[in-house]
């Protein structure tokens, strides 16, 4: 029986991890060994930046939230808590986007959220 031997599939192997290297700077994007360093480091970076935008992008909402709902008498805990005894669930990228653009409509949110919490 022939042997097999990898060197296609090395190939291949390292032509993927220097195309994701490709724009690097120095060695990093000539040299398998530290190319493929930096490209696994790349990789986790990015996965955690996907997880770390989403935390960003809530404490955003509710800044924005919270910043609307002193113009309009209340602070964001009790407003949250009477959106939910009223039965209102509307998330908080859609009442930050209210409180930009539609302020007469969280105008009239935050008033139902005072009748409720009271």
């Amino acid at each position: 029986m022939a042997r097999v031997k990898g060197a296609m599939m090395t190939r291949k192997r390292r032509n993927k991890v220097m195309k994701l290297a490709k724009g690097y700077w120095g060695d990093k994007s000539k040299h398998f060994r530290i190319a493929n360093e930096a490209v696994m480091k790349s990789l986790s970076y990015a996965y955690t930046g996907r997880r770390l935008k989403k935390r960003d992008f809530r404490s955003l909402w509710i800044t924005r939230i919270s910043a609307a709902c002193k113009m309009n008498g209340m602070n964001y805990s009790t407003f949250m808590h009477g959106l939910k005894s009223a039965g209102i669930t509307i998330n908080r990228k859609m009442l930050s986007e209210m409180a930009i653009s539609d302020a007469a409509a969280f105008t009239q949110l935050t008033e139902v959220a005072k009748k409720a919490a009271a």
